[in-house]
């Protein structure tokens, strides 16, 4: 039986009742992670776009129109966070940019906000799992008969695994593979930073594209397709709020967790991008699959021990991102289950207080999705970005909306800049929005489907058959309350 409540948050939505045990069944671990840890997580969610991926970029728009992406999609994600420091203080669940949006756009926009995320966060590791494979063929670990997909199969089977055996394990094995990658790039800086010289990052002759120069090779059409890679210095970190509800003291430790992340995920990003095209060149690095070790080896030989040492820590920084977007997904389903947004019974956790069915069904889908693109992690990946760039378009919006209606709102942190700050962000997610069809319309047009499917599922069906007790329509409901009152 439903129940039809009629307010601002919760118009023409029905909600189901459910048993006492309901929520019993989905409960997650409390205080498996302090701000250090939250931090880790950041920062493995994103370390493996130091690695490679950005440098693609560099044949995009060349090193100038790579820099101004960097930039403004930094200033995006700084703004941006800032603003996710403040929501998920205030609003702390599992269910992060789908619970802020559901709380300040209603119902359809925190749906959407939701999927969007977990469209990102299912085609990510999927996209991984495929550089995984390359990694390891190129260093040589396994024969050469052994196929690709048995690669993405074990990765699957071995993280999904880790998982479900419980959050504070893994979030703890995530923060040493993380520290490892870390560990790589300080020594990749350390060795080559004295070999830059600034003539290799304008290597690439000028086209006759519109505004084409030295600096800007490709023009401005290369400067807006370089928007996508920017963003892959950053795609995940506001993955972040999803460990609410497992973390110690929210309130606390997320906005010191994922602005701690911010601030090296932009110290790194930035010594990448001077660092391997000025040592090695940007024409030769716009199309290198493994940069790091091969600017490497353009200065000291094949031989290097410090390639090598580079070349395996890749990996490591490729498995942290992998293990711990599969963490982001996990949570994001399970929340918009939870509240009945999606099937209800992904969002069942076992003994061990961990969401397998919402570990297992995206992993699956994942890896089928690898296969089936025959390991193109090219499309994969411009089909996250696709669904990042909307989530956050719906996320500043969200802090933007909260902070207008919701002006008394109890918040444990406060965004210096207020609005103004998260609608810097929201103009340039925007852009970024436009920027992934200009890359590969195919992917962003695949994407946008899918979405647009998702939608039609919550508004036929979903919406009459919501669970009220869910943290996040609980807040949703205070806030309705709220709004009665005054």
């Amino acid at each position: 039986m439903a129940r039809d409540l009629s307010n601002r948050s919760t118009k023409n939505i029905g909600y189901s009742e459910v048993g006492s045990d309901y929520l019993a069944h989905r409960q997650l671990k409390k205080g498996a992670a302090g701000w250090i840890l939250l931090a880790g997580l950041g920062v493995a969610y994103v370390i493996s776009g130091d690695f490679s991926g950005w440098n693609l970029g560099l044949a995009q728009g060349g090193w100038g129109g790579l820099l101004i992406a960097f930039l403004l999609m930094g200033l995006m994600y700084v703004c941006m966070t800032l603003g996710l420091a403040e929501m998920s203080s205030t609003l702390p669940t599992a269910g992060a940019g789908y619970g802020f949006a559901r709380r300040a756009l209603g119902p359809l926009g925190g749906f959407t906000t939701g999927m969007a995320i977990l469209i990102e966060y299912s085609m990510a590791p999927a996209a991984i799992s495929t550089f995984i494979a390359g990694y390891v063929q190129a260093l040589g670990i396994l024969p050469e008969s052994v196929p690709a997909w048995t690669i993405y199969l074990v990765a699957y089977l071995v993280f999904v695994g880790i998982h479900i055996w419980g959050v504070g394990e893994a979030l703890r094995l995530m923060f040493v593979i993380t520290a490892v990658a870390v560990v790589a790039l300080l020594a990749f800086v350390f060795g080559m930073i004295g070999h830059i010289d600034t003539a290799n990052l304008f290597d690439i002759a000028p086209t006759d594209a519109a505004g084409a120069s030295s600096f800007l090779p490709f023009g401005i059409p290369g400067l807006l397709g370089s928007l996508v890679f920017g963003i892959w210095f950053f795609l995940a970190i506001e993955g972040v709020p999803l460990a609410a509800e497992e973390s110690a003291n929210p309130k606390r430790d997320m906005p010191r967790g994922i602005m701690t992340a911010m601030g090296i995920l932009v110290v790194f990003g930035a010594l990448m991008l001077l660092i391997v095209p000025g040592t090695a060149g940007a024409a030769a690095m716009g199309e290198s699959d493994n940069p790091l070790p091969e600017a490497i080896r353009h200065v000291y030989g094949e031989n290097s021990a410090l390639a090598t040492f580079v070349n395996w820590a890749g990996l490591a920084g490729l498995v942290a991102s992998f293990f711990s977007i599969i963490f982001a997904y996990s949570r994001q389903l399970f929340a918009l289950s939870r509240a009945g947004y999606l099937p209800r019974f992904l969002s069942l956790t076992g003994k061990r207080k961990t969401p397998y069915i919402a570990l297992i069904v995206p992993g699956t889908i994942g890896f089928i999705l690898a296969v089936a693109t025959g390991g193109n992690g090219g499309i994969l990946l411009n089909v996250a970005v696709f669904g990042a760039t909307v989530s956050y378009v719906l996320l500043n919006l969200s802090h933007i909306m909260l902070r207008i209606r919701e002006p008394r709102l109890e918040r444990g942190y406060r965004t210096p800049g207020g609005i103004a700050t998260t609608s810097i962000a929201l103009v340039l997610a925007a852009i970024a929005v436009v920027a992934t069809f200009v890359v590969d319309v195919l992917a962003a047009g695949i994407a946008a489907g899918v979405l647009v499917l998702a939608i039609a599922y919550f508004w036929f069906y979903s919406r009459h058959r919501l669970i009220a007790s869910a943290p996040e329509e609980e807040f949703a409901q205070l806030a309705a309350a709220e709004d009665e009152l005054s």
